[in-house]
């Protein structure tokens, strides 16, 4: 059911204290923006620890979430709205936690059969030769429960590994060595079950970093991606059910890359993506024929309560 801006009162939640602050006050500004065109009524919320008092004072009716990270993204949020009963975008607690998760989110593609890049857990005590081994010589290094390619670096020895593990262990202290993929990365955006056009990009960089992400213009972009319609239907198959598989609804991206011999890899799922100038889903959204401020309003659209009696669980 659509909801009528005239009655809606939207907490419209950006900030926070994530390592992935900056880029959700810039989505969060664009958001606000669409909104005021849409003629909703909204409130901004820095999201802290007064959040729960923020959210009690106003009567709220929704809220519409571009927290990127920890705290906005990880299902914790999504718990703090589903006990005050308001409506929210995005995925609930569960599928949020999980994709937030890439240890998790790769057991799971795992074990239900779709393709992810081979991966070990990395602890103080590991042979850190012996993984680069069996990776065959060069890994990406992730914190396992950041974003925006924060923390990520790459390593080809025992030393470079040792170092990258350490520095990603200060942002999280869970984190992966990922197979190296020398392929071509792609995206693609989900709004509403729907699929959006994929996106190719190449970055002149080692790989798509921060910088890249949100900053350079030296990308590029292709819309349509440049796979054949064999291995476009295909990624989008398996990024749809990549998504399905953790619980996630309303919207999101899952992002993927190939290898050398086109195999295709599922990377990792974002269920609160980004709305900046730089970011993929307007993009994607709008080689579709959605302008910036429709696509606010679908996915202001799905907003819902997960754990009610007659919802699915998100």
């Amino acid at each position: 059911m659509a909801i009528d801006p005239a009655t809606a009162n939207i907490a419209l939640l950006l900030g926070g204290t994530a390592a992935e602050r900056e880029i959700s006050l810039k989505s969060g500004a664009a958001v606000a923006k669409a909104l005021a065109d849409l003629g909703f009524t909204y409130t901004k919320l820095d999201v802290g620890v007064n959040v729960v008092t923020d959210l009690l004072k106003d009567n709220f009716t929704h809220a519409f979430n571009i927290l990127h990270g920890r705290g906005g993204e990880d299902g914790t949020i999504q718990g703090v709205l589903e006990w005050l009963k308001i409506p929210y975008t995005g995925s609930g607690v569960m599928g949020s936690a999980l994709a937030m998760d890439k240890v998790r989110t790769k057991q799971i593609w795992q074990s239900v059969g779709l393709p992810t890049a081979p991966f070990v857990t990395l602890k103080s005590d590991t042979d850190f030769a012996g993984v680069i081994d069996k990776m065959q010589g060069k890994v990406m290094v992730k914190p396992a429960r950041e974003g925006s390619s924060i923390g990520m670096r790459s390593a080809t020895n025992a030393d470079e590994l040792q170092t990258a593990f350490n520095d990603a262990r200060e942002l999280d202290d869970l984190v992966i060595a990922e197979k190296w993929l020398n392929g071509k990365e792609y995206t693609v955006c989900i709004l509403n079950n729907k699929l959006l056009p994929i996106i190719g990009f190449t970055t002149p960089g080692e790989f798509y970093d921060y910088e890249a992400k949100y900053e350079s213009d030296d990308n590029q972009y292709f819309i349509p991606s440049g796979l054949s319609p064999a291995a476009d239907a295909l990624m989008q198959d398996i990024s749809l059910q990549a998504f399905n598989s953790l619980g996630c609804s309303g919207w999101g991206r899952v992002d993927l890359m190939t290898d050398e011999s086109n195999q295709q890899w599922l990377l990792e799922v974002n269920t609160i993506p980004g709305m900046t100038d730089h970011s993929f889903v307007p993009m994607a959204a709008n080689a579709s024929g959605l302008g910036f401020n429709d696509l606010v309003l679908e996915i202001f659209q799905t907003a819902r309560l997960h754990n009610q009696s007659g919802a699915a669980n998100g």
